[in-house]
C-alpha cells in the first residue's frame, strides 16, 4: 500500500512542470514569511525562561496555587550585599545604591525596572506594636504562660520590677498604666525572627568575618526570565553599583536572585546559538564545496537550510506563540539533518550525469519520502516528553525537515538543473570504502566470522550497560557558573540560609484549624533546626495565634486582672486607681481577636500575605491588594469548598529526607519539593521513551517488511537498534549517567539511522552514490550534534553526546546493509547452482 502510494505520488510529480513546482514553493515560502512577520508583530517573542522548559506536574488546586504563589513571590527578588570593612561605610554605600535605584523608579514612574526597593524597615516594630497592643490580653510568651499556669505570679512581678529599675528599659508610665507586668514587650520581641542580621539607620546589616555587609533588596517589575526585563533590570543595577564603586572603590558586591541565573542562561544560550550554529553552517558549506566543487550546490544547500529554518520558526510560533532560546540551541542541529536531502540529490546526479534534475528527484523520491516520514516521527516521539521546551524542539525540527523536503521536491527540479563538474574522485573514494566493507562482510557471513562479531558486540554491550547508572535530576537543565553561585551562597549565609525552593504546605478545613495546625508544626521545625536538618523557617504562626491559643492566654491573664491585680499594683508601687480601667480593658478584650484579615492590611502583613491561601481567592486578603506586587492572579479561579492552606518557607535545608520523614504520616502537612517531583516525572518519561523506542523499532520492522521482505527489513532495523545498544554501552563505560535527554536522543538516532539504512537497502546499483551521500550526511550530523556535546548546559551536552555516538555507530554499521545483503545474495546463488 505504501509503495503504491509513493508510486502514484511520484507519477504525479513527473507529470508536473518544474516551473509550476517552483512557483508553488515560492508562494509557500512567501506565505510563511508574511505569517511569521505578522506573528512577531502580534506579540510572538523569544522566551528564555528556564521554568518554561519544566514538565507540568499534576497537582491538586491548593498545591498548584501554593507553587504559583511561591514562584511569583520569590522568583523576581534581587538581593545585593555591599561588604565593607566598617559599618559606617557599608551603610553609606547601601543608602547610595538605594538612592540611585529609587531615582530610576521615580523617573520612570510605574514603568521602573525595579520596584519595592528596601533594606530594614525601621517602622516595622512600631507598626506591629500598634497592631498587637489592643490584643495584649491574648498574648503570652511560653515562659509567661508557664508562670501563670503554675500560679507563679511572683516571678512575673520580679521581672517587671527589674525592668522598672533598668536604665535601658522600655518601661514608661503610659505602658505601666495599661500593662503593669510589662508582658507585652516580651511578646513583641518574639515576633522578630531569630537571625544573624540587625538594623541600623534603616539598613539591614550582617557580619561577614571582620567585615560588615549592608543588604539592599528589590523586586523586578517583570519576570527575571524575560530577556527585555533582564536588560532593563541589569542596566539599572549596573548604573547604581557603578556609582557605589566610584564613591567606595574598596566595596565588595555580592548578588543573589533569579535575575542573575536567568541572565547567565540567556548569555550562554545566545553564545551557543551563534557559535554552534555558525560552526555547523561553515562545516556544511565546506563539506558541500569539497564534494561538488560548484557554487550551485552550495547556494542550494543554503536555500535548503534557510527554507527549513523559516518553516521551523513559523510552525513553532504558530503553535506556541513563542520561541525558546534552548529550542534554538537544539535547533542548530537541524542544519546537519536538513542538508541530507541535498546531499542525496547531488550524489545521485554525480553517479549519473546524464539524468536531469527532475528525473533525479523522481528517482530518490520514494526513499527520501520514507526517510522524511521516519525522521519526522522520531521528532514527534520527542514531543511526547512532558517538557514544553522539548515539545518545541519536536515541532521546530519536524517543521524544518518539512521545509527542506519540500524545497527538494518543488525547487530542485528547476534550480538544480545545471551540470556538475566531474565527481569521479569522491565517488571513487566511496567505492573504495564500500569495497573494503564488502571484503569484511564476506568474513562476517561465515559462521566463525558471525560468531566472533556477535561475541565482541555482546561483550561490549553487556560490559557497558551493566555499568550504566541513572540520573534524572532536573537541575541538569541549567547549571549556573561559579561566578553566579559563589556570591549567592555567601549572601545566603549572611541571611541565615535564605529561602530554599522546598516549602511546607499546611492545610485544614477551616481558618481556625489551620492556625492550630501551624502552631503544631512550629515545634517540629524547631526540633529540626536543633538537629541541624534545617537552617530557618518563616511561618505565619509567629504572627497569627489561633483563637484557641488567644483564649488560653486570655484565661491565664485572668489570674492577674481578676484575682491578683491589687497585689501586682502594690508590689510595683502603682496607683490602685488603675484597677477599674485595667479590669474594664481586660473584659472588653474578651471578644476581640487577632485575625488574618486584619493582619494582612499591615505593611508587614502584606509581605507575608502570599503565605496564606484562602479557599475563595476573590474574597481573601491576598487578592484584596495584599499581592499587587506579584501574587497569584484571579485567573486560577475560586476554590469554593476547598481547604484553607498556609505556606511555611524553609531555608538552609541540610537533610531533606529526614525532614520529609517528620511529616510523612501527617496528611495535613506536605513538603513540596518541586525539583524532586519534576525529577521523578523525568525518570518516568525516561522509561516511557525507551519503551517507545522499542515499539518504534517493532513498527518499523512491520512497515519495512511490506517493501523489502522480512529478512531485509530485519537487517534495516537492526542497524539503529544495534547503534542504540552500543551507544548505551559506551555511555556506561565512560561513566555518563542515563537521563531523559539521552533517551530522547536515542529516538533521533533511530530516526536518522533508519534513513541511512533505507538508502542502502534501496541502493541497488548505486552503492557508491549512497555511500558518498551517507558519508556527507553523517559528517554534517556529527558536526551539528558533536558541537552540541560541547554545550555548557548539561541537558544539551547529554543530547549532543548521545547523538554523536549513535550517529557514529550508525554510519559504521549502515553500509553493512548493502554489503551483507550482496554477500548473502551471492551465497544463495552459489548454493542454488551447486544444488
Amino acid at each position: 500500500m505504501a509503495s503504491n502510494f509513493a508510486a502514484r505520488a511520484n507519477q504525479a510529480l513527473m507529470q508536473s512542470s518544474p516551473q509550476w513546482r517552483l512557483v508553488v514553493w515560492l508562494l509557500l515560502m512567501l506565505s510563511a514569511s508574511l505569517w511569521t512577520l505578522q506573528l512577531w508583530q502580534n506579540g510572538a517573542r523569544v522566551q528564555s525562561d528556564i521554568l518554561a522548559m519544566l514538565p507540568h506536574l499534576q497537582q491538586d488546586k491548593l498545591t498548584e496555587r501554593a507553587l504559583n504563589q511561591v514562584e511569583a513571590t520569590l522568583a523576581d527578588q534581587v538581593y545585593i550585599a555591599l561588604v565593607a570593612k566598617d559599618e559606617t561605610k557599608a551603610i553609606a554605600a547601601a543608602k547610595l545604591l538605594m538612592q540611585k535605584l529609587e531615582a530610576d523608579l521615580v523617573a520612570r514612574g510605574k514603568q521602573g525596572a525595579l520596584t519595592d526597593i528596601r533594606s530594614a524597615d525601621m517602622q516595622l516594630g512600631e507598626a506591629l506594636g500598634q497592631f498587637y497592643f489592643p490584643h495584649r490580653f491574648k498574648l503570652l510568651t511560653a515562659p509567661q504562660a508557664e508562670a501563670l499556669a503554675s500560679q507563679n505570679i511572683e516571678s512575673l512581678i520580679e521581672a517587671a520590677t527589674a525592668q522598672l529599675y533598668n536604665a535601658f528599659s522600655y518601661a514608661n508610665s503610659n505602658l505601666l498604666a495599661q500593662d503593669p507586668l510589662l508582658l507585652f514587650p516580651a511578646n513583641l520581641l518574639t515576633l522578630a525572627p531569630s537571625s544573624k542580621v540587625r538594623a541600623s539607620q534603616g539598613i539591614l546589616l550582617a557580619n561577614q568575618g571582620d567585615n560588615v555587609a549592608a543588604v539592599v533588596m528589590a523586586k523586578g517589575r517583570e519576570s527575571a526570565f524575560n530577556p527585555n526585563a533582564q536588560l532593563a533590570q541589569m542596566t539599572v543595577l549596573t548604573q547604581g553599583l557603578d556609582a557605589v564603586k566610584q564613591s567606595y572603590p574598596d566595596i565588595t558586591v555580592l548578588k543573589a536572585g533569579a535575575l542573575f541565573h536567568a541572565l547567565a542562561a540567556t548569555q550562554t544560550a545566545k553564545s551557543e546559538i551563534s557559535i554552534l550554529g555558525l560552526a555547523s553552517l561553515l562545516g556544511v558549506i565546506a563539506l558541500v564545496w569539497l564534494a561538488f566543487r560548484s557554487v550551485m550546490p552550495l547556494l542550494l544547500a543554503i536555500v535548503t537550510i534557510s527554507s527549513g529554518l523559516l518553516l521551523a520558526v513559523t510552525f513553532t510560533l504558530s503553535v506556541f506563540g513563542e520561541l525558546h532560546l534552548l529550542t534554538l540551541v537544539f535547533g542548530t542541529s537541524l542544519i546537519g539533518i536538513a542538508i541530507d536531502y541535498s546531499f542525496h540529490f547531488y550524489c545521485e546526479r554525480l553517479s549519473n550525469t546524464e539524468r536531469s534534475a527532475k528525473a533525479t528527484v523522481a528517482y530518490i523520491f520514494p526513499t527520501v519520502t520514507l526517510a522524511f516520514i521516519t525522521s519526522a516521527l522520531a521528532y514527534v516521539g520527542i514531543g511526547l516528553a512532558p517538557f514544553p521546551g522539548m515539545q518545541q524542539v519536536a515541532i521546530f525540527c519536524a517543521a524544518g525537515l518539512l521545509g527542506a523536503y519540500l524545497t527538494l521536491i518543488l525547487a530542485y527540479p528547476l534550480l538544480a538543473g545545471s551540470r556538475l563538474p566531474e565527481g569521479s574522485r569522491p565517488l571513487a573514494l566511496a567505492g573504495t570504502y564500500l569495497a573494503c566493507l564488502t571484503q569484511l562482510s564476506k568474513r562476517f557471513t561465515t559462521p566463525l566470522g558471525m560468531g566472533m562479531f556477535a561475541l565482541v558486540i555482546l561483550i561490549w554491550c553487556l560490559g557497558g550497560i551493566t555499568k550504566l547508572t541513572v540520573d534524572d535530576d532536573i537541575r541538569h537543565l541549567q547549571q549556573s557558573p561559579a561566578s553566579v553561585t559563589g556570591p549567592e551562597n555567601q549572601l545566603r549565609q549572611l541571611l541565615s540560609g535564605g529561602t530554599d525552593n522546598q516549602f511546607l504546605l499546611v492545610r485544614a478545613p477551616s481558618e481556625e484549624a489551620l492556625l492550630q495546625q501551624l502552631e503544631r508544626v512550629s515545634p517540629m521545625l524547631n526540633a529540626a533546626i536543633a538537629n541541624q536538618e534545617l537552617g530557618n523557617y518563616v511561618s505565619l504562626s509567629r504572627y497569627l495565634p489561633s483563637h484557641q491559643k488567644q483564649d488560653t492566654a486570655y484565661r491565664l491573664q485572668g489570674e492577674i486582672y481578676q484575682t491578683q491585680l491589687e497585689q501586682v499594683l502594690t508590689s510595683l508601687g502603682l496607683d490602685e486607681n488603675l484597677k477599674p480601667e485595667l479590669q474594664a480593658a481586660y473584659l472588653a478584650a474578651k471578644t476581640e481577636y487577632i485575625t488574618p484579615a486584619a493582619f494582612f492590611t499591615l505593611g508587614a502583613g502584606k509581605q507575608l500575605a502570599p503565605l496564606w491561601l484562602a479557599p475563595n481567592e476573590a474574597n481573601s486578603p491576598v487578592s484584596n491588594g495584599a499581592l499587587n506586587d506579584g501574587g497569584v492572579s484571579a485567573e486560577h479561579g475560586a476554590d469554593q469548598g476547598a481547604d484553607y492552606g498556609a505556606i511555611v518557607l524553609l531555608g538552609g535545608i541540610q537533610q531533606i529526607d529526614t525532614l520529609k520523614a517528620r511529616f510523612a504520616h501527617d496528611e495535613s502537612v506536605q513538603l513540596i519539593d518541586k525539583v524532586a517531583d519534576i525529577s521523578a516525572v523525568m525518570g518516568h518519561y525516561r522509561l516511557l521513551t525507551l519503551k517507545l523506542l522499542a515499539l518504534a523499532l517493532g513498527i518499523a520492522l512491520l512497515l519495512f517488511s511490506l517493501n523489502f521482505g522480512f529478512k531485509n527489513a530485519a537487517v534495516v532495523v537492526a542497524v539503529p537498534a544495534l547503534a542504540a545498544l552500543l551507544t548505551l554501552a559506551t555511555l556506561g563505560l565512560t561513566g555518563s549517567p542515563l537521563s531523559l535527554f539521552h533517551a530522547l536522543a536515542l529516538i533521533l538516532v533511530f530516526g536518522i539511522g533508519i534513513d541511512y539504512s533505507l538508502f542502502f537497502a534501496s541502493a541497488q546499483n548505486h552503492g557508491k552514490a549512497v555511500m558518498m551521500a551517507v558519508f556527507m550526511s553523517a559528517c554534517s550530523t556529527l558536526l551539528a550534534f558533536g558541537l552540541l556535546a560541547f554545550s555548557q548546559t548539561q541537558a544539551i551536552h547529554y543530547f549532543g553526546l548521545t547523538l554523536s555516538l549513535g550517529i557514529g555507530f550508525t554510519f559504521l554499521l549502515s553500509p553493512l546493509i548493502l554489503t551483507t545483503t550482496l554477500a548473502l545474495t551471492t551465497n544463495q546463488l552459489l548454493t542454488t547452482k551447486k544444488s
